[in-house]
């Protein structure tokens, strides 16, 4: 059962990048437009996530739940270690709610909707940013877990740690991630005119993921973080990141010949492969501390936790996925059965 509980664990994490991120990207997208395209954006956001914007927020969920159940120990190191960002990241995902229910629900129009839709748009900037810098700090080496006696600061263990460059840069590479993913998602939902716009904005994306996904590699590199010396070394990672970069030329094809389901299934796997190989790099050790690598595996529940949990996971899914699966279909978020072509 312990595969069984890694798998839905891996799985509920590329979810929620690929279906969250995006929707985080669709209010970055909003934020860095003009007026004229802000409009049209939100009128697109709002047709397209609108019934099934909570639904993504599962995955995130479910997550929590298997590290906090069954990996209580690495639980506890993001959790305690992290409180920081996380707090914000939590503070940036209620306010994007909040917003995006209010700006299109109040029944009074005025000044008010300024202030949600700006709500809206920094909440998704700034919310996958922290969620990066989380993990960029995770594999960077800067956590310091301390002793019983300890001449670290507060700062030092709580702050200094993941504001840091690495980290930061770390933030920035998955928000432009999501920019992309956004982009290219919602091109298959647009008028000819906004198809154009969406195609500017998912190549300007693109260009960023690649420089800041560099920065990422070279401020590790020069900071000599063994995460980064191990990822130059690993085949299957540099491969999955070559493999990425590749699948940028039939994206482009597919986007120019109008073939919606396809590029959209292109950029899935092409940020599937980035997540793999940011994951499979130092899989199961997915900490790494200034006192060395912490597993996964490290301090897991007992095998009674485990068979449970996995059971549990086996049922829930049986139930939930085909359901989610009928609600995007319903709402036309999934178009298999529908021609290629828009």
């Amino acid at each position: 059962m312990l595969y069984v509980v890694l798998f839905f664990t891996v799985f509920s994490f590329f979810l929620y990048v690929l279906l969250g991120g995006a929707d985080f990207g669709a209010g970055i997208l909003e934020l860095f437009s003009s007026a004229e395209h802000k409009k049209s954006i939100k009128k697109t956001v709002y047709s397209v996530m609108g019934p099934v914007w909570e639904a993504n927020h599962i995955w995130i969920i479910i997550l929590i739940v298997i590290l906090w159940i069954a990996f209580p120990a690495f639980y506890n190191i993001i959790i305690i270690y992290l409180h920081i960002p996380l707090t914000l990241v939590l503070l940036g995902i209620t306010l994007r709610g909040v917003a995006f229910v209010f700006r299109h629900y109040d029944a009074v129009k005025d000044k008010s909707q300024l202030l949600y839709d700006r709500m809206f748009e920094f909440s998704c900037l700034v919310t996958p940013i922290f969620l990066g810098m989380c993990f960029g700090t995770l594999i960077s080496g800067n956590i310091i877990i301390p002793e019983e006696l300890t001449t670290a600061s507060f700062a030092d263990i709580y702050i200094h740690t993941w504001l840091q460059p690495f980290p930061i840069l770390a933030g920035c590479f998955f928000s432009a991630l999501c920019v992309f993913l956004s982009a290219t998602f919602l091109i298959g939902e647009a008028t000819t005119y906004e198809k154009r716009m969406y195609m500017r904005k998912a190549g300007i994306a693109t260009f960023a993921v690649v420089i800041l996904g560099m920065a990422v590699l070279i401020t590790g590199y020069v900071e000599n973080m063994k995460f980064i010396n191990d990822f130059l070394h690993n085949y299957y990672a540099v491969g999955s990141v070559i493999l990425s970069g590749l699948l940028l030329f039939p994206l482009w094809q597919s986007i120019k010949k109008g073939y919606t389901i396809t590029c959209r299934l292109y950029a899935g796997i092409q940020v599937i492969l980035i997540l793999w190989a940011a994951v499979g790099t130092h899989f199961p050790n997915l900490i790494i501390t200034q006192n060395g690598p912490i597993s996964l595996l490290d301090g897991k529940a007992p095998d009674s936790v485990i068979d449970v949990l996995g059971i549990s996971l086996i049922i829930g899914g049986l139930l939930i996925i085909p359901g989610l699966f009928h609600l995007l279909k319903s709402f036309k978020m999934i178009k298999i059965l529908e021609d290629e072509r828009n």
